[in-house]
């Protein structure tokens, strides 16, 4: 797997495991946030899985103007940043615009590029720029051979520090599948490729305008990334998923994680062993 040096925190992000991605989606409040990342940061130090805290400051993205979107960009920002003091995680938020870069890089260790902007050439500079590390999801629209143009953006704006992200390809109108070539395909480029368990299972585009889920599956995607030699999982997890503020759809209610991570652990290292 390829090193990221620009991850403060993660000492052993090559130690012979997967690394993790989790948290909920967005910030919803200071309490939420402490919450998850205690449980995760122990199950993951238990387990010995480099642990990186996930959550939104903003959601950019929504079907319908009502929906939940943030509790304001400096609140949600300082609260990452107290996530990160107080547990000693690195910690990983999605930015929607070239503005967005450089104010949310004072807070977080990875920005992350979303799907849908993965082809957006300024914000991907943008995020190059801060000298963070840059994780760049792939698009639902986009094939994992084109990801090498969007990671090259970064790499020739002076900085190597890039992850890949699968989230699945949109299947009709209503769906999403997880075509599992794409983790060597993008693996060939040099990067370490993660899997985005949770937003793979999204049903989006429903009539309501809320975006469904099926995360009765995310096991059966976590082991099929593992096993196909994901360097990463990301995950959405929550400690009451029916009260998530965004996204509850298709979240892991966190009380799943440590047993569902442990089975995880024990196929990598048959796989690593193979």
């Amino acid at each position: 797997m390829s090193t990221l040096n620009g991850i403060d925190g993660i000492k052993h992000l090559e130690s012979g495991n997967f690394f993790l991605m989790a948290g909920p989606c967005v910030v919803e409040n200071q309490d939420n946030a402490f919450r998850i990342a205690e449980i995760v940061s122990g199950i993951t130090d238990r387990l010995k899985i480099p642990y990186i805290f996930k959550a939104s400051y903003r959601k950019a993205n929504r079907s319908r103007i009502d929906s939940f979107s943030g509790i304001g960009d400096e609140k949600a920002l300082k609260i990452l940043r107290s996530v990160k003091e107080r547990f000693g995680l690195p910690v990983v938020t999605d930015i929607h615009s070239v503005a967005e870069a450089p104010l949310a890089a004072e807070y977080v260790d990875v920005l992350q590029i979303p799907a849908f902007l993965c082809r957006q050439t300024d914000l991907l500079i943008a995020a190059a720029q801060t000298g963070k590390v840059v994780n760049i999801k792939k698009g639902q629209f986009v094939s994992p051979e084109s990801m090498k143009f969007a990671a090259q953006k970064v790499v020739d704006s002076g900085n190597t520090n890039v992850i890949l992200t699968d989230r699945g390809t949109q299947f009709g109108y209503h769906d999403l599948v997880v075509d599992f070539r794409s983790i060597p395909t993008m693996k060939a480029f040099g990067f370490p490729v993660v899997v985005d368990v949770t937003h793979s299972l999204q049903q989006p585009n429903q009539t309501s305008g809320v975006t469904g889920g099926r995360p009765e599956m995310i096991e059966t995607i976590a082991r099929a990334a593992i096993a196909t030699g994901a360097d990463g999982l990301f995950m959405e997890t929550h400690t009451n998923p029916a009260e998530a503020l965004s996204d509850g759809a298709n979240m892991l209610n966190i009380i799943y994680l440590e047993g569902l991570l442990e089975r995880l652990v024990k196929i990598h290292q048959v796989i690593r062993n193979f």
